[in-house]
């Protein structure tokens, strides 16, 4: 190996730009004279022949081009040099479309990074000697030399010194059978073992004791850090690879402890068999599932706590109060509002939009002037404009989309004028996915004095919101949509908004005073809470609240943006499938049509198999007819779904594609 000037410890990225192509295709050529018989996985790769190479790669060897292939530096099975660009990407992790498997993350192994440091450390090189069978234990003389001590810097082995002479032997540490993946329930391919690189069990015990890195798919694992979000752990196992698309269930150790097993087990109704088979929840634009933690709060509520709130002089309405105060307390932290006073309890999202049309926009709005909408909205989100509208005389605009199903910002701009009054615009759509550009938005139509409404009913479950750094006027949510109760939902308001708007409904708890003359109304939020609210699902809600920030909203919006990724891999090729809606910023949420069927045929095949998706216009037809259709499947993600509930999807897809009478 020779010595790369600047970088005496080379690791990770530092190591990818000092290292030139000369030496990458010296470590690739190294590693090719290291493999034993491949003849399995380099036959029929364009470029390869018979057991490898038949020419040394050079930094002049030209690369083929194109989707199929990337670079073709394959150094093991396992292992290959790519560039990003034309990469699939699931989450830290990359899709590898070259040979239809998933890279060396996906089975417990270092990334290309840390490969190259690897090699540049002399930790692997030549060895003829074949595999051996090893038992890592902790008397095992093979780990001598993988010792905690022999790792350095940024969680890499430190060159040994006393090889710099000669090659290094492979540890026979790492030369372990393939038994451990037959263990993990693989099958059908050849181990990285095969080519002196090390397994998954391997890996794990090597990494454990410097990194702390544990075993993603035990129990205990959320409640230990992972520390080097290069590596990434097998979850549920590996299909064959080549000429398929490779089955996983794995994510970045930069998940710090998300185990996806363990959440499920939170979730009583994921127990749940339909038709025979296990439940496969898709449906979590139109509700969530709940916690056991929410479930057993509103069981609580009513077992200990059950009272009307406010103004009672006993034990249980201090405890209701308490509650329920502190569950607004609860949501104006998590979505950022800088008072609990600035948060109010309704019904849901639509209750919300509602609530806003007959009080704020009925006090701006008038004859000849002008509400903003997006062709992205929820009927919520219209239809509450549109009657205001037909009542007082005003006109409906609309920001048109482009063909992937995104906002465009430069259209929003020449729809504001002096006549607008309000932009009510959705976060993220709930037919296609898309997530909009709402802070531009936001800033876009501030500049014209105009107020902004945010539906976040398909947000809030997906990603970190701020209302405060939106500069929202307002926003609304539903509690059934981030695994809390139905029948209770948010909607958050600017104070300054908030104290000069009218109440909507009238009756007890909002007011302070009341004669047959004169009435005086609560400050907010009391003014808009009229009569008995929802208290116990307000409660609930709380709980689902304190649930998600447990998880962690931003571990949740990269694991769900995992299965996006990985399910629109698998569904895109689909002969007759095509996606609705594919914007570059999506949530979690797959809208498609399948040729030859209608949208309900695939929904009743998929429920056959216990898998729940929605089928129909899904309370959003304008943005649907913007695409030709009236009605799409609908599968949408949450964060206790998995890749092999996908795949159970895709089976079916695959199935009726073939059968298609399109």
């Amino acid at each position: 190996m020779r010595d790369y000037p600047g970088q005496a410890e080379p690791n990770g990225s530092e190591l990818n730009h000092a290292l030139n192509l000369d030496a990458m295709a010296e470590i690739a050529n190294q590693m090719f004279q290291a493999l034993p018989d491949a003849a399995p996985f380099f036959a029929g790769i364009s470029g390869l022949q018979g057991n490898r190479p038949q020419a040394e790669v050079t930094s002049s060897t030209p690369m083929p081009a194109g989707p199929a292939v990337e670079r073709q530096i394959a150094a093991a099975p396992n292992y290959y040099f790519a560039e990003n660009s034309n990469q699939h990407q699931l989450g830290s992790a990359q899709m590898e479309p070259i040979f239809g498997h998933v890279s060396p993350q996906a089975f417990g192994l270092p990334s290309d990074d840390d490969l190259l440091s690897l090699l540049a450390q002399d930790r692997f090189s030549k060895n003829a000697e074949a595999p051996r069978q090893h038992d890592l234990s902790q008397n095992d003389p093979a780990q001598k030399n993988l010792s905690s001590n022999s790792f350095g810097r940024d969680n890499l082995p430190q060159q040994n010194p006393a090889s710099a002479s000669a090659p290094l032997q492979v540890p026979h540490a790492l030369e372990t059978h393939s038994g451990d993946y037959h263990q993990a329930g693989i099958s059908d391919r050849i181990a990285p073992q095969s080519s002196h690189l090390p397994g998954e069990q391997q890996l794990r015990q090597l990494l454990a004791a410097e990194f702390r890195v544990v075993r993603t798919d035990l129990p205990t694992a959320s409640a230990t850090p992972v520390a080097d979000s290069r590596f990434y752990f097998l979850d549920g196992g590996i299909q064959p690879a080549f000429g398929n698309t490779a089955k996983h269930n794995l994510f970045a150790a930069e998940r710090q402890g998300f185990d996806v097993n363990a959440i499920r087990r939170d979730f009583p109704i994921l127990a749940e068999r339909v038709n025979g088979k296990p439940l496969v929840w898709f449906d979590n634009a139109a509700t969530t599932q709940k916690p056991k933690a929410v479930i057993d709060r509103i069981s609580y509520f009513y077992e200990h706590e059950n009272s009307n709130i406010h103004r009672a002089a006993h034990e249980l309405a201090a405890r209701a109060t308490d509650a329920y105060e502190g569950a607004r307390n609860k949501v104006a932290k998590f979505i950022g509002a800088r008072s609990a006073d600035d948060i109010i309890f309704v019904r849901g999202a639509t209750e919300g939009i509602n609530l806003l049309a007959n009080t704020f926009g009925r006090q701006r709005v008038g004859q000849g002037d002008e509400i903003i909408v997006s062709h992205l909205e929820h009927h919520a989100n219209i239809v509450p404009w549109y009657q205001l509208a037909q009542q007082v005389g005003a006109k409906i605009r609309v920001i048109p989309v482009d063909d992937s199903g995104q906002i465009l910002l430069d259209e929003f701009r020449k729809l504001l004028n002096n006549r607008t009054k309000i932009v009510s615009v959705t976060q993220v759509s709930n037919a296609l996915g898309t997530v909009t550009p709402i802070k531009d938005i936001i800033d876009i139509a501030h500049t014209f004095g105009v107020p902004v409404i945010v539906d976040g009913a398909q947000s809030v479950s997906h990603m970190r919101v701020n209302v405060a750094a939106l500069d929202a006027d307002f926003f609304v949510f539903s509690g059934h949509k981030i695994f809390g109760p139905t029948g209770i939902g948010v909607v958050y308001g600017k104070a300054e908004h908030l104290k000069n708007m009218a109440p909507w409904e009238g009756g007890g708890n909002m007011i302070e005073d009341v004669t047959f003359e004169r009435v005086r109304f609560q400050p907010p939020p009391n003014r808009f809470e009229a009569g008995t609210g929802n208290i116990a699902d307000a409660v609930g809600l709380g709980a689902a609240l304190d649930y998600v920030e447990q998880v962690g909203i931003e571990r949740i919006a990269r694991y769900e943006h995992d299965l996006l990724n990985y399910a629109t891999h698998r569904l895109q090729p689909i002969r007759g499938v095509r996606i609705i809606g594919t914007a570059a910023d999506k949530a979690s949420v797959l809208s498609f049509t399948l040729a030859g069927y209608k949208t309900e045929e695939v929904g009743a095949e998929l429920n056959r198999e216990g898998i729940a998706v929605r089928s129909g216009h899904h309370c959003a037809q304008p943005i649907l007819r913007r695409f030709g259709v009236e009605t799409t499947v609908r599968p949408s993600f949450a964060f206790y779904n998995t890749c092999d509930e996908i795949d159970l999807l895709i089976a079916v897809i695959e199935r009726l594609s073939r059968q298609s009478r399109g």
